[in-house]
């Protein structure tokens, strides 16, 4: 089973930037899609970004547009999430993702992804 290690969450003011990565030491050209999503507390699982990796194609929640950019690095097999101007609704943990399933709901759902790693806090304050 392959595993996806997530780094970098914490806590930081509004304002602030955080970087997320997600190492995938199994990932190969099967897994062409790797995403961020996050969970809030009584809240379902949203997609925050997700990249199409054959072409580099980004797909980014309305909510984090021109503040969240999600990056991949081929060589390292690595997926990052560099997020700034941080809110406090995006208070979450965020999981990485990939997928191998052949179901597809779309870049940002949930579902689409089989995947997951164990997730990494976010905690922004205002």
């Amino acid at each position: 089973q392959m595993q996806l290690v997530e780094f970098g969450g914490g806590s930081v003011q509004a304002g602030g930037p955080l970087r997320l990565s997600c190492a995938a030491p199994g990932y190969t050209s099967n897994h062409n899609w790797a995403g961020w999503f996050r969970q809030a507390p009584g809240r379902e699982r949203e997609g925050a970004a997700t990249i199409f990796a054959p072409n580099g194609a980004t797909y980014y929640a309305d909510s984090v547009k021109g503040r969240f950019t999600i990056s991949q690095d081929n060589v390292k097999n690595t997926v990052s999430l560099q997020m700034n101007s941080l809110k406090p609704e995006d208070t979450a943990m965020y999981y990485c993702a990939t997928r191998l399933s052949s179901t597809w709901y779309g870049p940002l759902v949930p579902k689409s992804f089989d995947i997951w790693g164990q997730g990494t806090q976010v905690t922004v304050s205002s």
